[in-house]
């Protein structure tokens, strides 16, 4: 396939693991990027061999060069940018969750819907053999039927001054880590007749910073009686990214199904035996590139395409409110 061409929107940290390195694997091409302090993007360019230095945002959305736009912004910035990027007619990677709440979501899908763009929200991980792999042993029934999911999230504080906790752009554990747990559970929905249901959930506040979740906990059920927990943290001193498919003959437990290049172990336990499935090393990230250019040049299905987005984030929506928080606000530009 020819190069994808490529442009970003800010310099942010993820850039460099999400997309650069992939990058570098695939072929794409970095066209061009755009930062709010123009030295950081002058920086950001020279380290990642990025073609060339734009003054704004829409100047990288303006560039006749560029096909399909990354977008690691904030989160309250990720609808906005993703909704301009659509109306310049580029392609949209955008980083999860891709909007702030599930009424931005349903935006951005009708944009694209209309535009008949490809759009990919970020969650990368389902297109790595391991998360493959923990589907593929409930869809054939190697661990019995389907009886428990159980995904866990938690990690340390990033700094006070972090975006990650700024409720106005739509900060918080749940949308900074959370939101890969309750991804998780919903693939499994077409195993458990149909999408998941929050029955209960709890939160706690990041202290002086009303609204912002530190941590929750929720409990999940499926229509045929399948049940779910998340937990999710982002003030512990744990470290763990873990998932865990219980069935009525064994379980699956896969201990960084997010990020498996660090561990691609996927341990299978059976009333019969117990082994260890290793599944490869090569980063989800760029497995998630080859499947977003996939879908620009020759029209592959996208897992994780608008429609995916919006339900997952009504799945979220519904935690912070069974947890008596707010859901995310809606974010300008």
């Amino acid at each position: 396939m020819e190069p994808l061409r490529i442009g970003i929107l800010g310099a942010a940290r993820i850039s460099d693991r999400a997309l650069v390195a992939p990058a570098k694997l695939t072929g794409a091409r970095l066209v061009a990027v755009a930062a709010r302090d123009a030295g950081r993007a002058e920086a950001f360019a020279a380290e990642h061999g990025v073609e060339r230095v734009h003054a704004s945002y829409q100047d990288v959305l303006d560039d006749p060069e560029i096909e399909a736009v990354y977008n690691p912004l904030p989160n309250g910035l990720h609808a906005p940018w993703n909704l301009r990027a659509l109306a310049a007619g580029k392609h949209v990677l955008s980083e999860k969750p891709s909007a702030a709440n599930a009424a931005e979501a349903v935006q951005v899908r009708d944009a694209v819907r209309e535009s008949g763009l490809v759009f990919m929200e970020a969650f990368h991980y389902p297109y790595h053999p391991v998360m493959r792999r923990m589907l593929e042993l409930v869809a054939k029934g190697e661990l019995g039927d389907l009886q428990h999911v159980e995904a866990t999230m938690v990690m340390g504080p990033p700094p006070d001054n972090d975006p990650r906790w700024s409720l106005s752009l739509a900060g918080g554990a749940v949308m900074d880590v959370g939101c890969y747990a309750l991804h998780a559970q919903r693939m499994f929905a077409q195993y458990a007749g149909g999408a998941p249901k929050v029955v209960s959930a709890r939160a706690g506040e990041r202290k002086r910073m009303p609204g912002v979740d530190e941590w929750l906990n929720a409990t999940l059920e499926f229509p045929d009686g399948v049940t779910g927990t998340v937990r999710t943290s982002m003030g512990s001193e744990e470290f763990e990214f873990s998932l865990k498919v219980v069935g009525s003959r064994g379980e699956a437990f896969a201990p960084f199904f997010v990020l498996p290049h660090q561990d691609d172990r996927v341990r299978v336990t059976t009333k019969e035996d117990t082994w260890v499935e290793h599944l490869g090393t090569r980063t989800s990230y760029a497995y998630q590139l080859d499947a977003f250019a996939g879908a620009v040049r020759n029209g592959a299905p996208v897992l994780t395409d608008a429609d995916d987005a919006v339900a997952t984030m009504e799945l979220i929506d519904a935690c912070y409110l069974a947890a008596g928080m707010s859901v995310r606000p809606t974010s300008t530009i």
